[in-house]
């Protein structure tokens, strides 16, 4: 029955629905097209049919009417899908429309039974010109309904069949859940369900998903202190219930064996939701049980698991650096408030330079941590030396941790310091534990836990706590102290290696800086080195690694570039040996330590010439050299980069500057323009900005470029080297191209004395005439055109001899007998310093003599080689 009298409201209703539909429509399109523009026109026209009939024709498709009728006010049509009713009288009602309104009907028309609408068509001043009707035929109506009966039918049956399955499987479910029980047996289930739930000793409570209360066993009420009519009232205005535990029932999540406090009693709750799928509206089942006499074992527990993290953040929070200091700190913050109110580190003193502490050291207060910093403690920094009876001096000696339960009764640790020690009494600091650091066997320092806010002392188990705490921490700074002592070491060695004051030259002014890295010494290193005619060789290099290893190795380097310099070397050429040695020391080290192997080097050198203020470089895969001109305009120099040393096979190419004279010279290591977070271009352009701003003296050059790259804590040695060219003026240079022939020595002879003369050296001119006399023959004599002699007058004097010639001389010591051989061995004796240096086109034979007042100093008396040899 239900099922016919819906099928026959759906028929009503859809019948209803389509016969409305079906007069919105005709109203709408008949609407539409009598507001249409042109329509008035069309109207006015000699023929509106011919206008309008196939507008009105594509109209009635595309809107989905069955006709569309366009007539004048006597109800003439000027349209109708049916051509032959075309200039007939329209079937309808005319006069509604007429007086303006729209109006709708079912007629007989000549399509069928139709339903149609009238609009009017009105002209701007409100006339009425026409009128448009639009219509659906009854048959097209019905048959929407009747299109739906099929799937209204179907609908129903499919309803009925779902009924009567759905109405089956329940009246079988509840047969199964209640396993066949009839009402009685029903009764007396739940008659024995309630005498169990009030007779367990554990609370059940069950909620609504209103938060009202709909079950509270006696257990419960007992438990949280409900009254008698509690049941059926809200969770939040029950009295006596603890808001902690209010806050749970209502909250309806899932809790698992939470423990809630309530009163004295700690009880463990468990809750369910009641509703199978979880609705959020749904109620929730709860457990309660007490727990109060786990309260003491939870207590315990407790206090293990914040030992335990303490421990364990002891473990990643002390020993981040290698650093004494800053380990002993660190031993300091964590403890405080944690553990104590207060935590002092003292240490003894040689373990601060990163030796082993002996017997009866004084120590050192090293870090202070506390809740309050007005504590009357020893401060930072101060040398402690504790008498013999205080808990600090005994556990330093014997190795063992020290428990004062009670300060004031202490009579030894009073003894220290009287007015300090009752200070700290009065300031409510009462109990103490001294815990000696000791690693492999060995006692640096004592951590002293002070207690003032809790009014319980120190007891056992805070003494095993602080013992496994220094014990940890005391790894790290043992640790912290070897490094600093090999630090230290590779330090002390590597600032031996490095030069401690640059010699005395005037080629150019020179401002140097170098910083050993933080983390590990490495093979930094510069250099000046005077080099004759006035000339000067700047050195920067860096061997790869870190420790003694890449000092001693930098030792080395720093050696064999010295003695390579005195042979008066091409910078290539001085590479290239660079180079073999590095290779060598590569193969000895394989033979021992793998580790310690040199995996390479890298090395800039220049040689400066203040005459020609030419400069030529070479660098074996190092950071380019920058070059700031006086006027402020600064540049990386282009050369060639050549492979890093040790790795062979490739040749090392030189280039060549000329620069004016107050140029400098900016030589340095990768340490200075690269670290973390910045690459090496990011640098060089920083360190030619800081060229560019500052002016030409060479240490306030220096500091400029610190001041802006120098990183905090350089990860890398930082070397850098500024040289500023000076030149030697042409009054102090004297030159002659020497004739190929012997009458020419007399000549160069009588030039060089005049030129002294003028100098104001003519208490050099007979060693000078000497040495020249002795030079320029043996160049005509041994050697190849062109000669040339140049005089070079800086601090001393230099004289020089060019010969087109590669053949090398020797000095020797002629016999009794022999007339010649003793030339070479005259020019040492006359003066300071001798050589021979290669040029591409021959070689010089150069001889220093010393100011006037020095060669008096040294004693040599040049007259006393005149029989030696006759010139």
């Amino acid at each position: 029955m239900l099922a016919a009298g819906a099928l026959l409201a759906l028929l009503l209703q859809s019948r209803h629905d389509v016969d409305r539909e079906a007069r919105n429509r005709s109203v709408a399109v008949a609407q539409t097209f009598a507001h249409s523009l042109g329509l008035q026109a069309a109207l006015k026209s000699p023929d509106p049919t011919a206008v309008l009939q196939p507008l009105a024709e594509q109209t009635r498709k595309d809107a989905g009417v069955d006709f569309i009728v366009v007539m004048d006010t006597h109800g003439i049509r000027y349209t109708h899908p049916r051509p032959d009713r075309i200039g007939k009288r329209f079937v309808g009602t005319i006069e509604p429309s007429l007086a303006g309104q729209t109006y709708t009907e079912s007629v007989d028309g000549p399509l069928g039974r139709e339903i149609q609408a009238v609009v009017p068509v009105t002209a701007p001043d409100g006339k009425v010109v026409g009128l448009v009707s639009a219509g659906l035929t009854v048959k097209n109506v019905t048959g929407v309904v009747n299109r739906q009966l099929p799937v209204i039918l179907l609908s129903i049956a499919a309803t009925l069949g779902l009924a009567t399955a759905g109405t089956a499987l329940i009246s079988r479910r509840l047969n199964r859940q209640t396993h066949g029980l009839g009402p009685l047996e029903m009764t007396r289930m739940y008659e024995h369900h309630d005498a169990v739930l009030h007779a367990v000793r554990e609370g059940v409570l069950i909620i609504d998903g209103d938060g009202r209360l709909l079950l509270a066993n006696d257990e419960a009420k007992r438990l949280l202190g409900l009254p008698e009519d509690a049941d059926g009232r809200y969770i939040g205005n029950v009295p006596g219930l603890d808001r902690r535990m209010a806050d749970l029932l209502l909250s309806g999540r899932v809790a698992t064996d939470e423990v809630v406090e309530t009163g004295e009693r700690l009880l463990v709750v468990n809750q369910r939701r009641t509703h199978p799928r979880g609705r959020a509206d749904g109620g929730t089942a709860v457990t309660i049980r007490d727990s109060t006499e786990m309260r003491v074992l939870t207590s315990r527990a407790e206090t293990a698991r914040r030992r335990l993290k303490l421990l364990y953040d002891a473990g990643g929070d002390i020993g981040t650096t290698l650093d004494v200091v800053r380990t002993a700190e660190e031993l300091a913050r964590v403890a405080v408030p944690r553990f104590a109110d207060y935590a002092t580190v003292d240490l003894a003193e040689p373990v601060l330079d990163g030796e082993e502490p002996g017997p009866g050291a004084d120590m050192r207060r090293t870090a202070v941590s506390g809740v309050r910093s007005d504590h009357p403690l020893y401060p930072r920094g101060l040398l402690i030396d504790f008498l013999p009876s205080t808990p600090q001096a005994r556990g330093y000696g014997t190795g063992k941790a020290e428990l004062v339960p009670d300060l004031s009764a202490e009579p030894g640790w009073l003894a220290q310091d009287p007015v300090r020690t009752r200070a700290i009494i009065d300031y409510g600091i009462h109990s103490l534990i001294a815990a000696p650091l000791t690693a492999r066997g060995v006692v640096l320092g004592v951590v002293n836990f002070w207690r003032s806010r809790k009014p319980e002392p120190f007891d056992e188990d805070d003494l095993s706590l602080a013992v496994e705490l220094v014990a940890r921490a005391a790894v790290s700074m043992d640790n912290a102290r070897r490094y600093t002592r090999e630090h230290a070491l590779a330090v002390t060695l590597q600032r031996s290696l490095l030069p401690r004051a640059l010699p005395e030259q005037s080629a150019v002014d020179v401002a140097h800086f170098y910083l050993p890295a933080q983390s590990g010494v490495g093979g930094d290193w510069f250099d000046v080195i005077p080099l004759p005619g006035c000339r000067v060789a700047l050195v920067v290099g860096d061997v790869v690694g870190h420790g003694l290893h890449a000092a001693a190795t930098m030792g080395r380097l720093r050696t064999a570039v010295h003695n390579f310099s005195s042979l008066d070397l091409a910078p290539d050429e001085i590479l290239a040996r660079l180079d073999d040695l590095v290779q060598r020391i590569d193969h000895d080290d394989e033979g021992g330590d793998a580790n310690g192997s040199v995996l390479g080097a890298t090395c800039l050198y220049a040689v400066y010439d203040p005459v020609s203020r030419r400069c030529t470089v070479a660098r074996a895969g190092h950071l380019p050299p920058l070059v700031a001109a006086p006027d402020g305009t600064t540049e990386i120099v282009d050369l060639p980069a050549g492979p890093p040393l040790g790795l062979g096979g490739m040749p090392f190419e030189t280039a060549e500057l000329e620069l004016e004279e107050g140029s400098r010279l900016v030589l340095y290591t990768d340490g200075l323009v690269e670290e973390r977070g910045r690459d090496i271009g990011e640098g060089l352009e920083l360190l030619r900005t800081a060229l560019s701003g500052s002016d030409g003296d060479p240490r306030r050059t220096c500091q400029d470029v610190l001041d802006l790259l120098l990183p905090l804590r350089p990860a890398d040695d930082v070397a850098l080297l500024v040289a500023r060219t000076r030149t030697l003026g042409a009054d102090r240079v004297a030159q002659w191209d020497v004739p190929f022939e012997a009458s020419a020595v007399g000549e160069i002879r009588g030039a060089a004395a005049r030129t002294l003369d003028a100098w104001g050296l003519t208490e050099l001119g007979f060693a000078t005439e000497l040495i020249l006399s002795e030079l320029v023959t043996n160049a005509l004599r041994h050697g190849g055109a062109p000669v040339r002699v140049r005089l070079l007058h800086d601090h001393g004097l230099t004289c020089e001899v060019w010969d087109g010639s590669s053949t090398a001389p020797h000095l020797r010591y002629a016999a009794t007998t022999d007339e010649g051989g003793r030339g070479l061995f005259l020019v040492a004796q006359l003066s300071e310093h001798w050589g021979t240096r290669y040029t591409p086109e021959g070689k010089v034979i150069w001889a220093e003599l010393a100011p006037p007042g020095a060669a008096e100093a040294e004693g040599a008396d040049p007259a006393a080689f005149l029989d030696a040899e006759p010139i």
